[in-house]
């Protein structure tokens, strides 16, 4: 009796393995050749599965942000409001070594996004999404009756959103001065201070 594949998870273990060349060798190294051999499949058997690099990069750059909102949407949030949305927030953070290889891939996968447009169509997606969680966390503090009277919910929602993201950055590019625990107490500054009294 022939073996059944699981196709989804090969595809997953794929792109796994281009994760892996790429934060251990960079993009310029992730050819097809090379991510057939850490995936431990044939480069025939990854055509299958993705006819261009494109195609798997795509793949590869959906799996990270799929993951990321997963775990975000399926967590188990404890605490005061603000520290509930502390830990929602650090969900794209790179604070763990699962959430710094996430973050790093992305990164890497966002400069490609200037010549690719399916990654270009891809991170406007994704961009949105993260604008929406940005939205939802201030939208969040002036329901709880939290914020402070005169806060301009459009503006916080751009400069969190900007926060985020360069202390991603950031935390990847110099994790030795900008550290998991420099993130968290960043993100805690920056929550009470759009909020009265805290």
């Amino acid at each position: 009796m022939p073996k059944l594949v699981d196709h989804k998870k090969r595809k997953i273990k794929i792109a796994e393995a281009t994760w892996k060349v790429i934060v251990n060798e960079g993009l310029e190294e992730a050819s097809v050749r090379k991510i057939a051999k850490v995936a431990n499949i044939s480069v025939g058997s990854l055509r299958h599965y993705f006819s261009t690099q494109s195609e798997l990069f795509v793949f590869s750059m959906q799996l990270v942000s799929d993951r990321v909102e997963n775990r975000a949407k399926n967590k188990s949030y404890e605490g005061t409001p603000l520290e509930a949305m502390q830990d929602f927030l650090s969900e794209f953070l790179p604070i763990d070594m699962d959430r710094r290889i996430e973050m790093e891939v992305w990164l890497v996968f966002s400069t490609k996004t200037l010549v690719d447009p399916a990654l270009k169509e891809l991170s406007q997606v994704v961009y949105d999404d993260m604008h929406q969680a940005c939205s939802m966390v201030v939208e969040r503090l002036t329901d709880l009756g939290l914020s402070s009277p005169n806060l301009d919910k459009n503006m916080e929602i751009e400069r969190l959103y900007a926060l985020i993201d360069g202390m991603a950055l950031h935390g990847i590019l110099h994790p030795d001065r900008f550290s998991a625990e420099k993130m968290q107490a960043t993100l805690k500054y920056h929550l009470e201070s759009l909020c009265e009294g805290v």
